[in-house]
């Protein structure tokens, strides 16, 4: 039905309320039927100028792309106008790089080059790009709306590639593992090539999915990782890495965020000496309600320890509702005479702010790697609106005042991402000692600067969609879910005033002794 050829004057015959044809991107659709059934009611398909006529401008006024794409709509086209071809198309979710202007980081504009990125990389962020737009973008936009925890298949097909191992980062973990289906080499692996996987990962949009699809892994397994023991690590690593269990990080308490010396779980050594008895709670614990490992924060005799703790009796979790979707299976997580064998205690007994500290850096990392291409998102989408929508009878981009807030959404977009790209530059060059003395306060600075930003960007897109961008459906809903979840940003992973101190902090411990004005 859909290769049948029409002239525009053929189209323009069905012009009645009970022959009704319009035109949308040189496709041709029968709306007759379909009118009582319209959301915005069946008057505006038979308001002046659009019966039978061409409705492209009117339908991308008030939809999306992707409603073109939805099989019940699909089924309305008839045919296609003779001698044309559609102009429009869809910028996001088709594999392809985008050639809307800052939609994309610089290095994969075309024309532009970087000194970071090989070719190698270039070959793995295609291949990451097609994955996700694949796999595992129609499953974020699904549960994002039901809240139900990522679908398994989606956990296997990414279990497949390695992409739970390569969220790791570099190391020994990758060794033997064929990435990606063997386009990079385990020894070849850096943070360049993780640092596209966390971007790909967050162009979906949909933040609590993004939180859901194994983030309590990124920060709950490195602490066994790097501080368990052979016999724990062989027992737990290759399962959670797999896909098969998932773990979390369970540090948060409702006296103890940032504050860890504050917590109040409290861990007790039997008579015996072979157990910790755990008692206590713990708040906001992304992917906890689902989650079979927690590596939790524990206050000992000796101080701070941390002790993997395995779902068993005692482990209650209940889900915490937030301001974004439960598929992140954020929970309250409570710890009731839990008995553990000593033996899952990461890291030396008391030494529990090391095993911290040394995820810390690369946690932080991650996060500015998100924050930075979900801004960039929020600029594809105003770029897009502001050029297909019309105000006052020109579209809005030819107003200064919206010009200006692109501009500011522009400049913190590339100066973030920028500066994230020295910085992990510097990761890939220096040893894991090094980063953590000379990192620390850059990536703290990054991530407050990064996430003050987008609170930035995320009130000034709302103004820019107007009423859409506070909707959760439609032309704005990414909007809209943006400016809903960017308050996480600033929270998790040390708030921001906490971060801004520590590396002023760092700052000061490196000013020569002798320095003056």
């Amino acid at each position: 039905m859909a290769s049948k050829t029409f002239t525009r004057e053929e189209v323009a015959a069905h012009n009645t309320e009970g022959d009704l044809w319009i035109i949308i991107d040189s496709k041709v659709y029968d709306v007759t039927r379909f009118r009582g059934m319209h959301p915005g009611g069946a008057s505006v398909l038979l308001e002046e100028g659009i019966p039978g006529q061409d409705a492209t401008e009117a339908f991308f006024s008030l939809h999306r792309y992707e409603v073109l794409e939805r099989p019940q709509y699909k089924r309305l086209q008839v045919g296609v106008l003779k001698g044309e071809e559609p102009q429009c198309y869809a910028t996001s979710n088709n594999g392809e790089i985008s050639n809307v202007p800052y939609a994309e980081p610089s290095w994969l504009a075309e024309g532009y080059h970087s000194p970071y990125y090989t070719d190698n990389h270039r070959r793995f962020q295609k291949a990451v790009r097609k994955f996700v737009d694949e796999y595992i973008y129609p499953d974020a936009q699904a549960r994002e709306l039901d809240g139900k925890r990522p679908s398994q298949s989606v956990i296997d097909k990414m279990a497949e590639v390695e992409l739970h191992a390569m969220r790791m980062g570099p190391g020994k973990h990758l060794k033997g593992r064929t990435l990606m289906g063997g386009i990079v080499k385990p020894e070849e692996f850096d943070y360049f090539h993780e640092l596209i996987i966390t971007q790909e990962l967050c162009r979906c949009g949909a933040r609590g999915y993004g939180d859901g699809i194994n983030s309590g892994c990124v920060i709950g397994l490195p602490p066994v990782l790097n501080f368990g023991s052979p016999e724990l690590q062989a027992r737990i690593v290759p399962e959670v890495l797999a896909g098969k269990k998932f773990i979390c990080l369970a540090v948060s308490e409702a006296h103890a965020g940032s504050d860890v010396f504050g917590l109040q779980t409290t861990a007790t050594k039997t008579e015996d000496g072979k157990h910790w008895i755990i008692n206590g709670t713990k708040k906001w614990i992304t992917n906890g309600t689902f989650s079979d490992y927690f590596t939790v924060g524990c206050k000992t005799e000796d101080g701070f320890t941390v002790i993997l703790v395995e779902r068993q009796e005692g482990v209650e979790t209940k889900p915490i509702k937030t301001a974004y979707s439960s598929a992140a299976g954020t929970a309250y997580v409570t710890l009731d005479n839990v008995k553990v064998p000593v033996e899952n205690t990461l890291g030396e007994e008391g030494g529990g702010i090391f095993v911290m500290l040394s995820n810390f850096n690369h946690e932080r990392w991650v996060m500015c790697c998100t924050s930075a291409r979900s801004q960039r998102l929020v600029v594809d989408e105003c770029m897009k609106w502001t050029h297909q929508r019309k105000a006052f009878g020109k579209p809005l981009n030819s107003q200064a005042v919206v010009r200006a807030k692109l501009a500011g959404m522009i400049a913190r977009t590339e100066s973030i991402q920028n500066w994230l790209e020295n910085i992990t530059y510097q990761m890939c060059n220096m040893s894991y000692r090094e980063q953590a003395n000379k990192l620390a306060g850059p990536i703290a600075f990054l991530k407050m600067y990064s996430t003050r930003c987008s609170q930035i960007t995320a009130t000034d897109s709302v103004q820019i969609f107007g009423g859409r961008g506070i909707t959760q459906t439609g032309m704005g809903r990414f909007i809209e879910h943006y400016h809903r979840t960017v308050p996480f940003d600033a929270l998790l992973g040390g708030a921001e005033d906490v971060l801004a101190d520590l590396g002023v902090r760092q700052a000061m411990r490196g000013m020569p002794k002798n320095a003056r004005l």
